[in-house]
């Protein structure tokens, strides 16, 4: 019976991955074209256009650093959990190549050519790249409980709404967060937290959980920051202006990670009794010192700033995982597999709180011809300094409020039984879960974080 039930979830898998593989060439076919790079009045100037990016012979490097970090930095934090290591990674692929196609149609749908055509090109795939990176965070916070026909439901509905927030926020605000501290890990990180509850509650009396037979090797967590420290600071500079502000975002990001990093020797052994880091409390580290400077990146901060931004970013997190992770499990009902609210949620909004104050702080003669590119709007006339400040910090409440809702009506809709499957054999432990429901999950392991 188990088997035939594994079966029927492969069918329904394949005839979902027809379908959306089928809606997808037809939407391309009907609105999707490259886009000339001379040609820069085809589009918003917005990161999601290729045309914004002044030099285009330096769109291809920019993809491929973000998409190498989009499908192997993110992929292998996916693969710490015994049961699901090398099926999270299988799973995470098939989110990636869906979110791409779906991310460049929701994006282009905000930007649409006079002629009703979406025109892509590299920089309008790094753009992409930036939703999987949101999508893939979600994904994290509800790993090993859903199966890939609810991860590919969950994120056919975030991507149009990462893709509002983004629009919204970086368009009609025009709020600055190049990296990504808010439209990507905090979207993303509260998206996937509010999913897990809805599904959460769904479930409350549906099984009991037993203690899960351990995680993988720290092998994935190795090779996962080897890829963090070597693309990230790419990554998060990719929709920087080539001529301007990357240089600070890249340094930037890469003494936070440093700074971050060394926090976590400061403060780990007094939190936790074990005497020996592990690889992956280090992955956490420098994740959380990039997501920090997401938004802070390409402003004027001195290394110094960026050192204390890390450095204080490291500690948010680790505190939260000690006692924040309890609290959202015990009393929120929140599981967090993969410990996203720690290492994405809250250096998410730190990293927004700490480029509302360079916002408030800037001034024409410390950013000299770099202001056209960083604050456009103070650059012209048409806002001040302190004004740019509010409308940054405006956009956080707005973020997470569209986060939580969407977030929310994903996991009540997730968790209907006609999404659910039967738990399927141990024998299939490594292969992609159909179910996605881990059984021999206990609360500790779905609600801790990497860190732990």
């Amino acid at each position: 019976m188990a088997e035939g039930a594994a079966a029927a979830a492969r069918l329904r898998l394949a005839g979902l991955c027809f379908f959306l593989q089928l809606l997808t060439i037809i939407l391309f076919a009907a609105f999707v074209r490259y886009g000339p790079e001379s040609d820069p009045g085809l589009c918003s100037p917005q990161s999601n256009c290729s045309q914004r990016d002044p030099e285009p012979g330096l769109g291809y490097p920019r993809f491929r650093d973000a998409h190498l970090q989009a499908l192997l930095g993110f992929g292998f934090l996916l693969a710490f959990l015994g049961r699901y290591g090398p099926g999270s990674v299988a799973t995470s692929l098939l989110v990636v190549a869906f979110t791409v196609q779906w991310a460049l149609l929701a994006q282009g749908l905000f930007y649409f050519s006079p002629k009703g055509k979406i025109y892509v090109g590299a920089q309008s795939m790094v753009s992409a790249d930036f939703c999987t990176a949101a999508v893939l965070i979600s994904s994290g916070a509800v790993l090993g409980r859903v199966n890939p026909i609810q991860l590919l439901l969950m994120t056919l509905l975030e991507v149009p709404l990462f893709a509002c927030n983004e629009f919204i926020l970086l368009s009609l605000l025009g709020i600055s967060d190049s990296g990504g501290s808010l439209t990507v890990h905090a979207f993303g990180a509260y998206f996937g937290l509010m999913v897990s509850r809805a599904l959460r509650q769904s479930r409350v009396d549906e099984r009991g959980e037993q203690q899960d037979e351990g995680r993988q090797p720290d092998a994935f967590a190795v090779l996962g920051t080897l890829y963090l420290w070597i693309f990230w600071p790419s990554f998060a500079s990719a929709t920087t202006a080539q001529d301007s502000a990357e240089p600070w975002a890249v340094l930037n990001i890469y003494f936070s990670m440093a700074a971050s990093t060394l926090a976590t020797f400061v403060l780990s052994p007094i939190l936790y009794e074990e005497g020996t880091l592990q690889a992956a409390q280090l992955q956490d580290a420098a994740l959380v010192g990039a997501a920090v400077m997401g938004m802070a990146g390409e402003m004027l901060l001195t290394p110094f700033g960026a050192l204390v931004a890390g450095f204080l970013a490291s500690h948010l997190s680790l505190l939260g995982s000690r006692f924040l992770s309890p609290i959202l499990s015990s009393r929120l009902k929140i599981q967090d597999t993969c410990g996203v609210h720690n290492v994405h949620g809250l250096p998410g909004v730190l990293g927004t709180l700490v480029g509302t104050l360079l916002a408030g702080l800037a001034t024409a003669d410390a950013y000299g011809g770099r202001m056209e590119s960083v604050f456009p709007l103070v650059a012209q006339g048409s806002r001040t300094a302190s004004g740019q400040a509010w409308w940054q910090l405006c956009a956080l409440p707005l973020t997470l409020i569209l986060a939580a809702l969407g977030g929310s009506l994903t996991g009540t809709l997730l968790g209907t039984r006609a999404l659910r499957s039967t738990p399927k054999s141990p024998e299939m432990e490594s292969k992609v879960p159909e179910d996605g429901l881990n059984p021999e999950a206990s609360d500790e392991e779905l609600g801790g974080s990497t860190l732990a």
